[in-house]
């Protein structure tokens, strides 16, 4: 896992160089192009410190990056040179972070984890249409009960059947039995093909699910499926704690991953990435966009080039010795937290590789949760559990003010 650090010196050259290889709204003619550069009454394109800030110069020249750039020379031309800014970053995440042979891959940047998520249950679907002829009833998607809505909202688009495990409340690992059992219940009723979803990282607990258990059980049983990975909060931090996993292209069973920008990374939303491996994207081929040089293989379809600057920017600052750096401090602050917790008798989850600290709802009121802005398992019932998240802006400060008057509310609730 390396990918070259650059300067900032180093990193306004390859985005203006890039820029000056995309079509100039303001010096070509153009004339068929249903965009343009920003509103200039609005976003002004001449001031002096845009000579300093490649973001802000690419939002404002405006590129457009529909389609995927990763599928070969088949794109839009007027906008290739950040096109190449793209197709390095979809590099870094696939083959760096999770190991892909060069060329073994396709990917994108999409409008979040959402998109990514359902680009995959859309793209397996089509593939198990298109090559096995299978009907709609014949498919379905397997995912556990702490699986982000992404995945029901998929399936409700994509009209598949719906296999939800049981975790234990707990562990929060999948019930392996209930596992096993429901597998081979969908077999005996007719299910022939499965879209297996598996979370590096759930989005309320941090729990990652046991990859190689369910896929040998799979496998042991041969049934036909595809895997897909939801990392869109665990893909750019959970690799760099724990090196020694099957969250990987390495692993045969992994088919796509997801990952999201606007998370670990500090990018804006709008910044999630979609990879899989080669030859699956010719499934969700839109032959009808004839007008887009190369088709549209995405669910959003346009979308702003200055997103994909920004996250390759991200991670070409800091390089991969860096970011591990940045991940690991956040890590030592949950662990700190979770010690803490400890010493106080304070029941909660957290998974040891990750920064997400979920404590029992009986520990705390809800007017403690509230001042410090603590997610709810729900918002509709008395909650079961509340979120912490150790992100880049929760320094050592807030935590010890947070441990310090959780200590007092302990003393109010169990005195």
């Amino acid at each position: 896992m390396f990918w070259q650090k650059y300067t900032q010196s180093q990193i306004k050259t390859k985005v203006f160089e890039s820029l000056s290889k995309n079509t100039n709204y303001r010096t070509e003619n153009i004339l068929g192009i249903p965009g343009t550069f920003l509103d200039t009454d609005i976003f002004y394109d001449d001031a002096p410190f845009l000579k300093d800030a490649p973001f802000l110069s690419t939002l404002i020249a405006n590129p457009n990056h529909i389609g995927v750039h990763t599928l070969g020379d088949e794109h839009e031309d007027f906008f290739s040179g950040t096109h190449e800014i793209e197709k390095d970053l979809i590099k870094i995440c696939a083959e760096e972070i999770f190991g892909a042979e060069p060329f073994s891959y396709d990917g994108y940047v999409a409008s979040g984890g959402t998109e990514a998520n359902i680009e995959a249950l859309w793209i397996y679907r089509n593939f198990y249409v298109q090559e096995y002829q299978a009907q709609l009833n014949e498919i379905a998607v397997v995912y556990s009960s702490d699986t982000h809505y992404s995945i029901p909202k998929g399936i409700d688009l994509l009209n598949l059947n719906s296999i939800e495990l049981s975790v234990d409340q707990v562990t929060r690992e999948i019930i392996f039995k209930e596992f096993e059992r429901q597998i081979e219940s969908a077999l005996a009723n007719g299910i022939k093909y499965f879209i297996v979803n598996v979370n590096m990282s759930t989005t309320m607990f941090g729990s990652v699910d046991d990859i190689d258990k369910l896929a040998s059980f799979l496998d042991l049983l041969q049934v036909n499926y595809k895997m897909h990975v939801d990392g869109a909060y665990g893909g750019f931090i959970f690799p760099f704690i724990n090196t020694n996993i099957s969250f990987n292209f390495k692993n045969k069973s992994i088919s796509s991953f997801s990952i999201d920008g606007h998370k670990m990374l500090q990018a804006p939303y709008g910044t999630g990435i979609f990879l899989v491996r080669k030859n699956f994207m010719k499934y969700v081929c839109t032959n009808e966009a004839g007008y887009v040089k190369g088709k549209d293989y995405t669910l959003c379809g346009s979308r702003s080039g200055a997103n994909a600057v920004c996250v390759w920017m991200i991670l070409r600052i800091h390089g991969s010795v860096g970011w591990t750096v940045k991940m690991h401090q956040l890590v030592d602050r949950a662990t700190f937290i979770c010690e803490k917790l400890n010493e106080l008798n304070v029941k909660y989850f957290r998974h040891p590789d990750l920064n997400i600290v979920t404590i029992d709802a009986n520990y705390i009121s809800h007017e403690f949760a509230m001042k410090f802005h603590l997610v709810p398992d729900n918002h509709e019932t008395k909650p079961n559990w509340y979120k912490i998240v150790v992100m880049p802006h929760v320094k050592q400060g807030i935590i010890d003010s947070f441990l310090t008057e959780l200590k007092n509310e302990q003393q109010l609730i169990f005195k």
